[in-house]
């Protein structure tokens, strides 16, 4: 009987050390998520603890947190607590990132959580976030992705234009993009907007303003359904939140909200196998052929300029100019490809050419067969076949073939006649007379040289010195290869001193090309706060830390509100400045 008790007792002491255990635990809410999506990470204790340290969040931006909720209940007469601190985090990339380890100090002892890795892949249709109410943005804001055309031809140019509606009661003050779609199986070329524009308009009905962030043309390269990947913006917007004031009305705030087009599919068409031409390499649109000599009458081995070009509009970058066959009594160089192709939202226009560099070896008269090119032709999907128009290239001097033909399909090469004269310019007889010598001792000449260099001593013992001066001076030649460093980087702002927008853009890039040079890194990816910090950790003063941050800060502010000329200067000044003293002090 006592055996019993004493068991019982020990399972109860046993069930005390075990609740009275310390658990401190990271849980995320997924492990896998897209970039356009939010992740959820939870501290969790289950005993009170101080100094609660979270980790870096490498690969994430801290949208919200840290929340703090905490739970103490009496459920017959057990107490159960739980202390948890909550962040929402948005992806800044897509790969795989760790949620490195938390720490908690309860009752003088240090806990730390184990990591956690995350996989970050491409934007999701529909994303699922854990969303916390206080920062959801309320606002009605979409991006769109609109198609031309969604079941082309193969080869055939579309565009996909990405339109960002903003509603009224909406505000935008910035974005970015975070993931670009890759468009595979497509060739692509991107329209760049010089200035966007707000336009208005309507969305499912009901009215909108928007503008077009980016514009890019493709020309599928397979036939079948294609998907045409979203693009994912983190967008700043001004929100209401669910806390209001005294009077009723809500508070707003400034957060950032990750939007993503949908996922686009389009049908390709194969071209038609029937009558398609044996000599169709790919063209598709509308083209005309042309074949151009630059003279048609010449001598033997006188070169001559042979032009063949189709122009038009179509897939021009995507097919090569058909070849020329030329006698081979000709000598034909490997032609020179050029193109002059300018590609707009309707497509590709312009032309493609190549250049043939061709000298007849013998006189005659040569007739040049006329040259065929086909292409497929959007407006009647047909085929269609150019012809050029066939010419004569008259050779007059040089030698005779030994069968004078002018056929331009000779199946064997013409014997080469030699002529008589054409080593004549080589002179066999020389008429050579004798040079005066003169005596080289003391001449003038050979006085300069011997007190030349004498005269020279002085000048070079002057420039020595002067050198081993300027080397002295360190803080002068540290001073001097910063400034030169801070020029380098700012020339591109420079330049763009008279436009504003584009000034203050290529001023932000340089400042990060700066620190991605200097320290390896990728800060464009960096909130300003880590910024500063990656600063600090170089031992870079804080005065100059802070005035790189304001620069940065300055260089968004000035996006959205006009700016004065001498204001312009004094931000590039002042970066010139804090350049100079950061590359010293790194």
């Amino acid at each position: 009987m006592k055996t019993k008790y004493l068991v019982t007792a020990l399972l109860f002491l046993l069930a005390g050390s075990l609740s009275a255990q310390v658990k401190f635990e990271a849980k995320v809410s997924k492990e896998k998520l897209g970039v356009n999506e939010r992740l959820r990470v939870d501290f969790e204790m289950n005993q009170d603890g101080d100094n609660f340290q979270p980790p870096s969040f490498n690969g994430f931006r801290v949208v919200a947190g840290p929340n703090q909720s905490v739970s103490n209940m009496w459920i017959n007469g057990k107490r159960t607590y739980s202390k948890t601190y909550s962040y929402f985090l948005s992806p800044t990339a897509k790969g795989t990132f760790t949620i490195g380890q938390a720490s908690i100090e309860i009752d003088d002892e240090i806990y730390k959580t184990i990591p956690k890795d995350v996989e970050v892949v491409s934007a999701v249709d529909t994303p699922k976030n854990g969303d916390n109410n206080d920062i959801v943005s309320q606002g009605d804001i979409h991006l769109v992705a609109e198609i031309s055309k969604t079941n082309p031809y193969l080869n055939e140019g579309i565009t996909v234009v990405y339109k960002l509606y903003v509603s009224p009661e909406t505000s935008v003050s910035g974005w970015r993009e975070i993931d670009r779609p890759k468009y595979a199986d497509f060739w692509s070329q991107n329209i760049d907007n010089n200035q966007l524009q707000v336009h208005e308009g309507t969305f499912k009905g009901k009215p909108y303003r928007y503008a077009i962030l980016r514009s890019t043309v493709l020309y599928p390269q397979k036939s079948g359904k294609l998907e045409i990947e979203p693009l994912a913006l983190d967008v700043q917007v001004e929100v209401r939140t669910n806390r209001r004031d005294i009077f009723g009305r809500p508070f707003m705030t400034r957060v950032n909200r990750t939007l993503t087009s949908s996922t686009r599919t389009i049908d390709v068409k194969p071209l038609p196998l029937e009558g398609q031409p044996v000599n169709f390499s790919g063209a598709v649109g509308k083209f005309e052929l042309d074949v151009k000599p630059n003279k048609t009458k010449l001598d033997a081995s006188e070169s001559l300029e042979l032009i063949v070009q189709v122009k038009g509009n179509g897939n021009l970058k995507l097919f090569n100019p058909p070849k020329i066959t030329l006698p081979n009594t000709f000598e034909v160089y490997e032609p020179e490809y050029s193109e002059s192709v300018n590609t707009t939202l309707s497509g590709m226009r312009g032309s493609v050419s190549e250049n043939y560099t061709v000298i007849p070896q013998f006189q005659g008269n040569y007739s040049i067969d006329p040259l065929s090119f086909s292409y497929f032709d959007l407006e009647t999907n047909s085929y269609k076949t150019l012809t050029s128009s066939a010419f004569e290239i008259q050779v007059e001097g040089g030698p005779v073939a030994g069968n004078p033909s002018n056929n331009s399909s000779l199946p064997y090469r013409q014997p080469v006649v030699l002529n008589t004269e054409q080593f004549k310019y080589i002179k066999l007889k020389s008429n050579l007379k004798a040079i005066d010598q003169t005596h080289f001792f003391k001449s003038p000449l050979f006085w300069s040289l011997m007190s030349g260099p004498i005269l020279l001593i002085p000048i070079f013992i002057f420039v020595g010195l002067k050198r081993k001066e300027i080397e002295n001076d360190l803080e002068g030649q540290r001073l001097k290869k910063a400034n030169r460093l801070a020029k380098k980087y700012l020339s591109e702002a420079k330049k763009n001193r008279g436009d504003q927008k584009l000034f203050y853009e290529s001023l932000e890039r340089a400042l990060h090309n700066y620190l991605k040079a200097k320290l390896s890194i990728e800060t464009s990816d960096f909130s300003k706060e880590r910024i500063e910090g990656v600063l600090l950790d170089r031992r870079v003063k804080q005065d100059s830390a802070s005035e790189f941050i304001n620069i940065l800060k300055s260089c968004e502010y000035a996006r959205y509100s006009p700016s004065t000329d001498g204001a312009i200067q004094i931000d590039y000044d002042k970066s010139v400045e804090v350049i100079s003293s950061i590359d010293k002090q790194i």
